[in-house]
């Protein structure tokens, strides 16, 4: 099977990971990577404005890149990871010349993270969808029908256990951290816990931590994403792994009830303690395999517990490590994809 697939590959991309799984099933593949050709990660404000003045034109040259890549690779699958710059006549191209169209969206919404994803989806002929309520968001706000769910998996290239200096842990370590962009509930609830168990140390990775507007978080906020495997580096070193989910937004029927996260902890054999509902609690055994909390009350009483049960959360968090080895790889979610592949 030939897979002509897209997305970023840096070191701990959750689309990079899930392409070099394709790879270990056996898979040839080919890789586009939108960040070869779209600038995105500039900080400074001139340079910034500059990117956007040009951002129509590398989009434009991202792809006639890949429907030239098409015509050499000559794939049977075009698979998108998302999709943020993918045009709807390069899917069309992509038709014209034999290969299915398959899309991975990992995300909540469709609509808040580029204008080509919601032109594109209508053409897809299999969508995979990370959230379960995804399902009916494609179909009723697309007319979709053909949609599968597939939950992230951890990457054991990247969240596995490393070994640990003292200046390792000195550096990352922590009573509790999060890892995870910015949101108006996240900071609530861990300002809610740092409020409440005075000199805690919270350590808070992840973009647009800038945008918080609760002082007690300022000394908490690491100012930086931390990503591949000083991500994993963290995991390992915080005692309190928090999984703090994502709110609803516009375009979709539900905020996140599972993330990456959900996976990457235990992967990196860290304790978690997780947000609960009627879909997390599926994954991992409470108080065998993870901690779990629901609002910020609780997750600061179990942060409070846990703290002072040093065994017991070494004891969780080495069950939770085995349950994702056995059950939640990568490269289990790729032996689903390939089985709907496939199929079609």
């Amino acid at each position: 099977m030939k897979l002509l697939t897209v997305g970023p590959l840096w070191r701990g991309s959750n689309a990079g990971g899930l392409f070099r799984a394709f790879s270990r099933k056996g898979c040839l593949i080919e890789v586009m990577d939108e960040f070869y050709y779209v600038s995105l990660q500039s900080r400074n404000k001139l340079t910034k404005v500059a990117e956007r003045l040009i951002r129509p034109r590398q989009v434009t040259e991202f792809n006639l890149a890949m429907q030239k890549k098409i015509d050499l690779f000559n794939p049977d699958f075009f698979f998108v990871y998302k999709g943020t710059f993918v045009m709807p006549e390069t899917l069309e191209y992509a038709r014209s010349k034999g290969a299915r169209l398959v899309m991975f969206y990992p995300d909540v919404s469709t609509t808040v993270h580029s204008q080509y994803i919601p032109k594109c989806i209508p053409k897809y002929e299999l969508i995979f969808t990370t959230k379960t309520f995804g399902i009916t968001d494609m179909q009723n706000n697309y007319g979709v029908k053909n949609v599968a769910f597939v939950p992230h998996g951890y990457d054991p290239e990247i969240h596995r256990p490393l070994p640990i200096n003292e200046r390792d842990r000195k550096e990352y370590g922590n009573d509790a951290s999060f890892i995870g962009t910015w949101s108006p509930k996240k900071e609530q609830w861990l300002a809610h816990l740092k409020r409440n168990i005075p000199g805690i140390d919270l350590k808070i990775w992840g973009a647009q931590w800038f945008r918080i507007t609760d002082p007690v978080l300022k000394d908490s906020i690491q100012g930086t994403e931390i990503l591949g495997d000083l991500y994993s580096m963290a995991i390992q070193c915080s005692s309190v792994n928090l999984g703090i989910l994502s709110e609803q937004r516009a375009g979709s029927s539900s905020g996140d009830l599972i993330t990456s996260r959900t996976f990457h902890i235990p992967g990196a054999a860290g304790f978690m303690l997780h947000e609960r509902n009627e879909e997390s609690v599926q994954y991992f055994k409470e108080n065998e395999e993870a901690g779990f909390f629901e609002g910020p009350e609780e997750m600061t009483e179990k942060v409070k517990y846990y703290l002072g049960n040093a065994a017991l959360r070494d004891k969780i968090r080495m069950a939770g490590h085995q349950r994702v080895l056995a059950e939640h790889s990568l490269d289990a979610r790729a032996a689903t994809v390939l089985e709907h592949l496939n199929k079609m």
